[in-house]
């Protein structure tokens, strides 16, 4: 090209000022050669010469010598500068100047000799241009080599200020851990301190707490307690005051009722001769005071002691004027009697005299019952001491009743609770008993005495004891001999068996616990007035339903229960009674005698024969009694026994059989072949049933 030739020329000319023929070495000086002693000497190749030529001068458009190709053994010497140009031409292609190659070497041979001229003259600046290139190579290839390791460093600078940066930053980190490790070590330790702090605190409030609640709980223990007491004397005042007004208003009735009985006396005006109206005025008088004293009572709460001693004063007062009425009617009477026997004994003898001695006849014998024996009228009533007795029984039972009245009436859950398991403590053990072995029956014998002695007893899966409320005790002895006479009566009515180990565990807590006896008979003679034997009489104005539930019929809506039912529970509680005054609790003592033994029964049977017999009531009972009982009075008191008998069957049947209708035979009937088939064997058997040494071994 041409700006290539232009080129080439300014580099000869350049080459050929005195400047160009300057050889350049910038480390002379490390060398140590002489400078002027290289420029003195002629200009050679450099042994960089052919590297020139082969990469530089095939880009021009001349071709180049073949003198080219090698060094001169001018420039010769010039190969022993320092090795600082790599090796490799390739690497250094770049920088040479850019020129076409030629076709063929035929071409290059045809270059003129000015041309080859050129080159050789030229080869000076060709290797001074050579050596520029080649320095700024490897001076280029030093940067980038000293930039790559500059670069190198910097990047591992740069790691090792990263890593140590890293290193640092774990290091802050644990430290920064490390204190906020601390800190909530710290935390923890004061919130523990606090927490202990709290604890203590909390562990002295309720020590604080404990001692105030121990010291409440006694002073409402102790307020508890007073108020109980407080409640027990007001009960007992209460009860005091009533059982006095009660005293007052049969004060009040028996008053009244001599009070009717002195205007009765009325009639016997004629015969006295004592002013009647002064004893009416008097009594009068009593009957008012009597009536002021109940009537400032009610006001004023329940009766004194005062009160009641000045009641019984003036029923005293009455009853003396009554009974001094009652002489003086007495006296009267007699005296009017005597007179009117005298008057009739001056008339008959008249009329004798009158009519002669053909009128005088034996008087009529008196009417001779059966078996030619006088047809006396036996009582209706019982004798006044048994009467007594029954009432005191009652009366008993009664005040048991009203000294547990608070806990029946109680509306509180727990005394209601109290008292459901004390029934059920007191209770199912009876309805257990039955002919089992012995053993269970002692078992049951136990813990029924040991309720009774105020130990606790298992019931219902919870312990149970009398003492858990103070009317405990009282409830239990009532409910249990309740309990035991509703088993004679439903139990025994319809297993006859059942008698036996009931009467005697029932025998065994009477003798024990006597109060309970007291109560088995109250509830007995309430249930079977019979068993007294009391029949009850009935009243004026008294309800029918009334007088037949005091006769023993179960009334129920107005319905009155069937008289066989009643026959069979009648029955059932004589055979209860019947043997119990017969057997003894075998385990006991035995020091003392049955608490109401044989000699019990046998007051039954005379007072039962001395009253008039009822319609199938009185023949069942005698028939259920004998079987139960005859044997043990038999062997008791023999030929009084046997007497007994014969005066049941001689005189007694037939009054039984004279009341006895036709459909109602089958009692009298039942009784009068047990007794002759007693009779005729001279023994009465042992009932079916009857507790021998074998059961109690079983």
């Amino acid at each position: 090209m041409p700006s290539e030739g232009r080129c080439w020329e300014t580099l000869q000319a350049l080459r050929s000022s005195n400047k160009g023929r300057l050889c350049y070495h910038r480390d002379w000086q490390l060398r140590g050669e002489d400078v002027l002693e290289e420029c003195m000497t002629l200009p050679k190749l450099s042994s960089y010469s052919g590297w020139v030529v082969d990469h530089v001068l095939p880009h021009t458009q001349e071709n180049p010598l073949p003198s080219e190709t090698s060094p001169s053994p001018r420039y010769t010497s010039a190969l022993d500068q320092p090795s600082c140009v790599p090796k490799s031409p390739v690497r250094n292609s770049a920088f040479s100047p850019a020129s076409p190659a030629t076709p063929n070497g035929t071409k290059d041979k045809q270059e003129s000799p000015h041309t080859e001229s050129m080159v050789l003259q030229s080869s000076r600046a060709i290797k001074v241009e050579g050596c520029i290139r080649m320095y700024e190579l490897v001076h280029r290839m030093k940067g980038t080599e000293g930039l790559r390791q500059w670069q190198e460093e910097q990047e591992r600078r740069v790691r090792a200020l990263s890593e140590m940066a890293s290193e640092q930053l774990k290091r802050f980190d644990e430290r920064k851990e490390l204190k906020q490790h601390k800190e909530f070590q710290d935390l923890r330790e004061v919130m523990e301190k606090s927490s202990r702090e709290a604890l203590g605190h909390q562990e002295k409030l309720k020590a604080e707490h404990r001692h105030r609640a121990k010291i409440l709980n006694l002073k409402l223990r102790e307020a508890e307690q007073q108020r109980l007491k407080q409640e027990e004397q007001e009960r007992l005042r209460r009860e005091e005051g009533q059982g006095r007004l009660r005293s007052l208003y049969a004060l009040q009735e028996e008053v009244l009722q001599l009070s009717q009985q002195l205007d009765s006396a009325e009639q016997h005006r004629d015969l006295l001769q004592i002013d009647l109206a002064a004893s009416r005025t008097r009594g009068n008088q009593l009957c008012s005071l009597i009536s002021g004293i109940i009537r400032a009572t009610s006001e004023s709460g329940y009766p004194t002691a005062e009160n009641q001693a000045e009641a019984e004063r003036a029923l005293q007062e009455m009853r003396d004027l009554l009974k001094n009425l009652g002489q003086e009617i007495t006296r009267a009477c007699e005296d009017k009697k005597r007179q009117d026997e005298k008057e009739a004994q001056v008339k008959l003898q008249e009329s004798q005299m009158q009519q002669g001695p053909e009128a005088h006849k034996e008087s009529p014998a008196p009417s001779q019952g059966p078996g030619g024996k006088q047809n006396e009228d036996l009582q209706v009533k019982v004798q006044d001491s048994t009467m007594q007795w029954y009432q005191q029984l009652q009366d008993a039972a009664t005040q048991c009743v009203l000294a547990f009245e608070g806990l029946t009436n109680s509306k509180d859950s727990q005394a209601k609770k109290i008292k459901m398991d004390l029934q059920k403590a007191a209770t199912i053990p009876v309805s257990q008993i039955s002919t089992i072995a012995g053993s269970k029956l002692k078992e049951i014998f136990d813990k029924i005495h040991s309720l009774l002695s105020g130990k606790p007893v298992q019931s219902g899966g919870r312990a149970v004891c009398v003492t858990l409320t103070p009317q405990g005790l009282d409830f239990v002895q009532y409910k249990l001999a309740e309990k035991f006479v509703k088993q004679g009566e439903e139990e025994v009515a319809s297993h006859h068996e059942a008698a036996f180990p009931i009467a005697v565990v029932a025998s065994g807590i009477w003798e024990l616990h006597p109060r309970v006896g007291d109560l088995i008979l109250a509830h007995l003679h309430r249930k079977c007035p019979y068993s007294v034997p009391f029949y009850p009489a009935f009243k004026e104005g008294m309800a029918l339903e009334d007088y037949q539930r005091m006769l023993g019929y179960q009334v129920k809506d107005s319905k009155v229960e069937q008289q066989d039912n009643f026959l069979k529970r009648m029955s059932g509680m004589i055979r209860l009674y019947a043997a119990i005054i017969q057997l003894r609790w075998p385990y006991g003592t035995r020091q003392e005698v049955h608490p109401h033994g044989l000699n019990h029964g046998w007051r039954w049977l005379a007072q039962i024969l001395n009253m008039e017999p009822l319609s199938d009531v009185t023949a069942t009972l005698l028939f259920d009694f004998l079987e139960v009982c005859g044997n043990a009075l038999m062997k008791q008191y023999q030929v009084q026994f046997w007497k007994m008998i014969i005066l049941i069957k001689e005189d007694y049947f037939p009054r039984i059989e004279a009341i006895t209708s036709t459909g109602q035979r089958g009692s009298f009937i039942r009784l009068k072949q047990f007794l002759e088939k007693c009779l005729q064997r001279k023994e009465i058997p042992v009932p079916k049933g009857f507790l021998t040494s074998s059961f109690w071994r079983s």
